[in-house]
């Protein structure tokens, strides 16, 4: 691109000599702002502005790593509704009001990061059963369908992201 100066397009004003001066001054910075001189001809800044601003937000410029997020915040959310949005719904606790999934409750109760989440996950503990494939003892497991190690870890991110936001509504969890 060669950048180059122009002579402005001049407009007359009806009026007094001091508000033609004041208004053509104005309508020439007006056309300064949105034009530009390339390679002699005089050009407007607003489609290649507009384009690229298309391409910035456009959901084909998303990483890879962005995407490989969103799928497992996806999974995360479907794992959540089927094995915890019964007791643990919008990160409430329904059997136990102080062990919500909310960062607050989590904290005080000493389950942190995504490994503690895990942990907890997997082997349950107090009133919680635990999900994992090799859970033990028998007692604290749950009798339903367990989790593979992959799903517990997909949760465990889910639920810290969710904790981190305060629990936003996701799509495709049927409340």
């Amino acid at each position: 691109m060669h950048f180059c100066f122009c002579k402005l397009k001049r407009f007359e004003w009806k009026g007094n000599g001091k508000e033609a001066e004041t208004r053509n001054a104005a309508a020439a910075l007006e056309l300064e702002r949105k034009q530009v001189c390339i390679n002699g001809t005089r050009k407007s800044l607003a489609f290649p502005l507009m384009a690229a601003a298309l391409v910035a937000l456009s959901p084909f410029s998303i990483h890879a790593v962005s995407l490989a997020q969103t799928m497992d915040v996806q999974r995360g959310a479907r794992l959540f509704g089927s094995a915890c949005i019964g007791c643990h719904d919008t990160g409430g606790n329904v059997i136990q009001p102080g062990a919500t999934l909310f960062r607050k409750d989590l904290q005080r109760n000493g389950v942190e990061t995504e490994e503690e989440i895990y942990k907890l996950t997997y082997f349950g503990k107090g009133r919680m059963p635990g999900f994992g494939e090799n859970c033990t003892p028998r007692g604290q497991c749950t009798f339903g369908p367990r989790l593979r190690d992959e799903e517990i870890k997909i949760l465990a991110e889910f639920v810290k992201l969710q904790a981190d936001q305060e629990w936003p509504k996701i799509e495709g969890i049927e409340n």
